[in-house]
Order: structure tokens, then sequence, then C-alpha cells
């Protein structure tokens, strides 16, 4: 590369471009599959002879072991090596990949979507930490900025790439076209990640791990209970006790810890704290919708996979081209306005969608897509600022590493919570939320008025936020371009 090209003189190396080609890809795997298959759910559900309404544990059980396994990734580096275990993740992300296509039932999916999921959770943390360690500090924020525009990419294209493929060709191919980039990735990190690991990596914390764990999963399973799973009352309840009691009982165990998970102290500092909840739980409607808008073009107006995944452009291109005023608007406008803001904004848009109408003009559905796709990207933008802004340097690789379970948990989360809505308000007013021709309509207008509500309450937890002058803040802008866009 000469001294003309752009990335010079950081990316001067033939290996730290090939690195930072990897990472990239292995971003895009990442991002691509956490959305190629909201599109195609209903189309999968006929072939494997399920209600559209039970496949959310598809989309569920990719999150959920992502924000299971993120905590563990930035140890496992340090103790195994960068190589070893990116390596590990692009395997296991392309057999998890042959196995959901090869999946012959709704159950084998959902256990190949896990395996699909432990390995897309570690692509990102472990290749940004091999970035860190390579790059010098002065060149991290644009090897991030040139890794982190495929992984946008991925979500932009995913749920049109994944309506197009169950209609032009089958649902097993929104999962087989991970397996050519699966081999050149494996190719490619025998050539260019190098193996970095720590003489030290000292104590894991597997006790708290596992009490994290296991308040996750049963929280989980207790909001998908009450939809798709059928479970009992009595079950939910008690799996509800579970999650609480361990989610009380990592606390407990955090204050006496010497080296826990999650040191307390992260949630001393206010801005992440308050940041960290908002994140949650604004992140149920922002994680609810993309499974629900497909859904409802498919099943409540009688739109093609294809046609619906078109649809679904607006709204990410709109994302896209956001990015580009957040930082004037939040430095205008400080955090706490926006968020306020922004999240009501987010939550009546959401609730708009329930005037969505088949005889609805297409300008006036782009104008409301496009719409809503700005206003969650500036969401997701300020959110993720506001919560690492005032993390120190040791504070933050766990409050990072916390801050992306969280956000894989409240996509999770969403998802679940607008499956068991969907159900409920499907039983109350007597209707098929699988039938078409408009039949199930109301009770998708009902869930997105709910959800939409859920939005607007979750604003005020950002009332929290400190007000701060408006100035222009780089380590501020860094975190917010540093951080998964979603």
């Amino acid at each position: 590369m000469t001294d003309a090209t752009p990335s010079a003189p950081t990316f001067q190396s033939a290996r730290h471009r090939a690195l930072l080609w990897l990472v990239a890809i292995g971003f895009f795997m990442q991002s691509l599959d956490g959305t190629i298959v909201n599109t195609a759910l209903p189309g999968m559900a006929q072939a494997l002879h399920e209600s559209p309404l039970h496949m959310q544990m598809v989309v569920v059980a990719y999150a959920l072991t992502m924000a299971v396994v993120i905590p563990s990734t930035g140890w496992l580096a340090d103790a195994l090596g960068t190589k070893r275990v990116y390596l590990a993740a692009i395997v296991l992300f392309t057999v998890g990949s042959l196995a959901c296509a090869m999946s012959p039932t709704l159950g084998w999916l959902i256990a190949a979507r896990v395996l699909q999921g432990v390995g897309g959770a570690m692509l990102l943390p472990v290749g940004r930490l091999a970035v860190l360690r390579v790059f010098p500090r002065e060149a991290f924020l644009e090897a991030m900025s040139f890794v982190a525009i495929p992984g946008l990419i991925g979500p932009l294209i995913g749920p049109t790439l994944g309506g197009w493929l169950v209609q032009a060709m089958s649902w097993h191919w929104i999962f087989l076209i991970n397996l050519p980039i699966g081999v050149l990735g494996v190719i490619t990190t025998l050539a260019a990640m190098p193996e970095l690991r720590s003489p030290d990596p000292g104590h894991f914390d597997t006790g708290g791990y596992l009490m994290l764990t296991v308040a996750m999963v049963s929280t989980s399973l207790a909001l998908d209970g009450m939809g798709s799973l059928a479970l009992k009352h009595a079950i939910v309840v008690m799996l509800l006790i579970l999650g609480l009691a361990m989610l009380t009982t990592y606390w407990l165990h955090a204050l006496r810890s010497r080296a826990p998970l999650f040191p307390p102290r992260l949630f001393g500092i206010q801005s992440f704290r308050v940041g960290l909840l908002g994140n949650l739980f604004a992140r149920i409607g922002s994680g609810a919708m993309p499974y629900l808008i497909p859904l409802l073009m498919q099943l409540g107006m009688g739109y093609s996979p294809a046609q619906a995944g078109m649809l679904m452009l607006p709204m990410a291109i709109a994302g896209m081209l956001t990015k580009r005023v957040v930082t004037p608007v939040i430095v205008h406008f400080g955090y706490r306005r926006v968020l306020l803001t922004n999240t009501i904004l987010v939550g009546i848009l959401t609730a708009s969608f329930a005037l969505m109408t088949a005889s609805e003009p297409l300008w006036l559905r782009i104008i409301q897509l496009a719409a809503f796709g700005a206003v969650n990207s500036l969401q997701f933008t300020a959110m993720n600022t506001v919560t690492l802004k005032d993390l120190d340097r040791d504070g933050a690789a766990a409050g990072n590493s916390l801050f992306s379970m969280v956000q894989m948990l409240g996509m999770s989360m969403g998802v679940s919570v607008a499956a068991g809505l969907l159900t409920a308000m499907a039983d109350w007013l007597h209707v098929s939320a699988r039938a078409g021709g408009g039949q199930s309509l109301p009770a998708f207008q009902l869930t997105l008025v709910v959800i939409g509500l859920i939005t607007i309450g979750s604003a005020f937890i950002f009332w929290q936020i400190e007000y701060e002058p408006a100035q222009v803040i780089d380590r501020e802008r860094a975190a917010g371009s540093g951080t998964l866009e979603r």
C-alpha cells in the first residue's frame, strides 16, 4: 500500500489489513444472522409444520446464547490465546450454520442456533481485542471504524436477503450462505490472526458467571412460557422467582468477592447505571420491531417474504443516514433531553404501526418505516455512548462486557415479550395470529400499542441522567463509534 492510500500508514502491513478484514467479516456474519431469519420465519414455520408464533425461539436462542457467552470471551482470549479462540468461534459458527440448514424439526433448529450463538458471541469481542492489542492507540478508532462498516451492512441487507432467499430458493439458504464465508474465515484466521494471550489471565468468577447464566435463562424461559412454550402459570412463576433469586445471589456474591465478574463499583457510575437500565428496557421495544414488522406484513397484510424484506430497507437506510447527525444533536441538546424525548418518539412511532393496513399508500408506509429507523438509530447511539462515556480505564473491559451482555439480553427479551403479547392478544380476540387475509391484523395492532406504551414508560429512566452542558467530547464520540450500533 502506498502513502497515497487513505489508510496509510496505519494499515501498511498486509497482515494488519488481513486482520481487519477478518474481524470485519466476523462482525458481518454475526450481525447478519441476528436479522436474516426475521423475514424468513413464516416460511420456515410452514416448512417445519409449525405455527409462526412458535418460531420466535429461533431468534431468542441466538440472542440469549450470545448474552450468556459474551462475559467469558475476554478471559478465554487471555487464557487460550486470540487465535485459538477466534478459530474456534468461526468453526462453531459455521458448523452451527450447517446444523441449522439440516434441521428437520424446530427443536433441532433451536439447538443449532444455540451452537451458532456460541460462536457468534466470540467473534466481535475477541476480534476487537486483537485489534486493540495489535494497533497503536492513535490508530484504534480508525481500525474499529473500518471493522464496524460490515457490521452495519449486515442488519441492512439481512431482512431483505432472508426474504428473497426463502421465496426464490428455500429457508435453508439463509444459513448455507455462511459456509463459504466460514471456510474463508478459517483460512484467514490461520494466516492473519496473531496468537495473543496473557501470561496471567487472572481468576475467572465461575460461580458468579453461573449465577448470571441461570438468571438470564430462567427469566427468558419465563417470558416465553406464557407464549409459545405454553408453560403452566406455576412453572412461569417459579422460573421468575429463580431468576430474581439468582440475580440477588450474584449481587451478594459480587459484594464480597475479590474479583467478581462485574465489580459492583461499576454501578456507582451514574451514567453507566442509568444507561444500562435504559438499554435493557428501551430495547424491549426496539428488539420487538424487527421480529413483529415482517410478521405483520406477511401474516396480517399478505405480503410475500421478498416484499416484506424490501420494505425493511427504508428503516435500515434511514438508520445509517441518521448516524451523521447524532453527535451535533447530542452536543446541542444534551443526553438527558435527547434520550427522554427520543425514547417517547420511538414508543409513539412503534404504536403508530397499529394504524398500518393493506390499503395504506406505499409512500406513507415507506415514510413511517424510515421515520422509525431514524429515531431508533439515534436511540441506540445515544444510549450506547451515555452508558460507556464515564467508564475509567480499569472498569472499561468489565463495563463494556456487561453492556454487550445487556444489549443481547434486551433484544432477546424484546422478541419474547412481543411473541407472548401477540399470542395473548390473539387468544383474547379469539382470532388466529397465523391466519392470513387480515384476520390476524387486530392482534398485531394491539400488540404494537402495548409495546409502544412499554417503550414510552422506559423513557423516564433517562430522566435520571444528570444535566451536562452541551459541548463536544472526543471520548463520547469515540465510544459511540466503537460500540455495537444495534
